[in-house]
């Protein structure tokens, strides 16, 4: 299973559209420094999309391509593709500026509008996955059955799409097992928080052998948001999901909650708070937390988890400066760091 980032695309509904070059930059640099194999940008409705119709776009499709080109050694960009919002010189231009995938959605009741968009992908070298957008139109078998068709012209994954946020998980599981019986192209999901269900729903699907899910920081997207990378992270590891890559904990928080405050007007998720779910410690402990990381100069985050792994029943104020003299120090250079943006709220009198 990996994890396929979608923050700047699906993303930039939050803010319409307006995602600058600068923001893809900071939130490829994040994404390649977690190790994250997929990074999906550009517009929300993807290739040739930014003009009056559907909003316009604050930089050019080509100009975030060379943004995310220039920012990305292992992690591979590509962009959405809607038939008849994008054209196939728009695919030509995703693959001569080093895009490696497109990903072509359309009405799940009428995918085989994507078969010419997904021959010609192919003939330009790109990876394709086909998106059936409101996959619940429609009923399992005929998922199955369509994708048939689809890996015939070239595809090399779908998606089933939540895209109203509606779904539940044994409805998500029975489009895979009906494309099982039909097909062995790989599969993908892509959930919508509307009810509370994104992260859990992705949960299943990664326990369930879908080979993609998508995610993006702190669950930013389009309607309530999408599955949230640091809580689908942070819940697989517990599950013991290998989620693809070996991905720090502490820094996978600090960069969501760095690119929500810098590139939104959203007010970003508290990462300590994040994190006490993750390592089973008490929010009521925090200002302790906190003045021991100030004392000992070390990243509070990780004094959470190494506080917890040997006491989660309460404040061992001894133990706590014990286990934060092992720990290394905190330079406080990290520029991703939110620590001191959290004086005021957990400082000690």
């Amino acid at each position: 299973m990996k994890i396929l980032d979608t923050t700047i695309r699906d993303g930039s509904y939050a803010v319409d559209f307006k995602f600058s070059c600068s923001d893809v930059k900071m939130c490829a640099r994040a994404v390649e420094r977690l190790g994250i194999p997929y990074f999906e940008i550009g517009h929300g409705r993807g290739l040739g999309a930014s003009n009056a119709e559907n909003g316009f776009s604050l930089n050019t499709d080509e100009e975030y391509m060379k943004t995310a080109r220039e920012n990305l050694k292992n992690t591979k960009f590509g962009f959405f593709c809607i038939p008849g919002v994008a054209s196939f010189e728009d695919i030509d231009l995703l693959a001569a500026n080093g895009g490696s995938f497109v990903r072509i959605g359309d009405n799940a009741d009428q995918i085989e509008d994507t078969i010419p968009y997904i021959e010609h992908a192919k003939k330009k070298g790109l990876m394709v996955t086909v998106n059936y957008m409101k996959t619940y139109i429609i009923d399992p078998e005929e998922f199955a059955t369509k994708a048939v068709d689809l890996q015939k012209a070239g595809a090399d994954c779908v998606y089933v799409v939540d895209s109203a946020g509606c779904m539940l998980e044994a409805d998500i599981l029975a489009y895979k097992k009906a494309l099982r019986e039909k097909s062995d192209i790989a599969i993908g999901y892509h959930g919508h928080n509307n009810i509370g269900l994104a992260v859990s729903n992705s949960l299943a699907c990664a326990k369930d052998g879908f080979d993609i899910i998508d995610t993006s920081f702190q669950g930013l997207g389009r309607s309530i948001g999408n599955t949230a990378t640091e809580m689908f992270v942070m819940s697989a590891l517990r599950e013991g999901i290998d989620v693809g890559t070996d991905i720090d904990i502490p820094r996978l928080l600090e960069s969501g909650f760095t690119f929500i405050r810098n590139a939104t007007d959203r007010a970003p998720q508290n990462p300590l708070d994040l994190i006490c779910g993750y390592a089973g410690f008490h929010s009521g402990y925090l200002k302790d937390i906190y003045k021991c990381s100030e004392d000992k100069n070390v990243d509070p985050l990780r004094l959470i988890i190494a506080y917890a792994d040997k006491n989660q029943k309460s404040m061992d104020h001894e133990l706590l400066y014990k286990v934060a003299e092992t720990l290394p120090v905190d330079t406080g250079i990290n520029p991703y760091s939110f620590r001191q943006y959290f004086k005021k709220t957990y400082s000690v009198d």
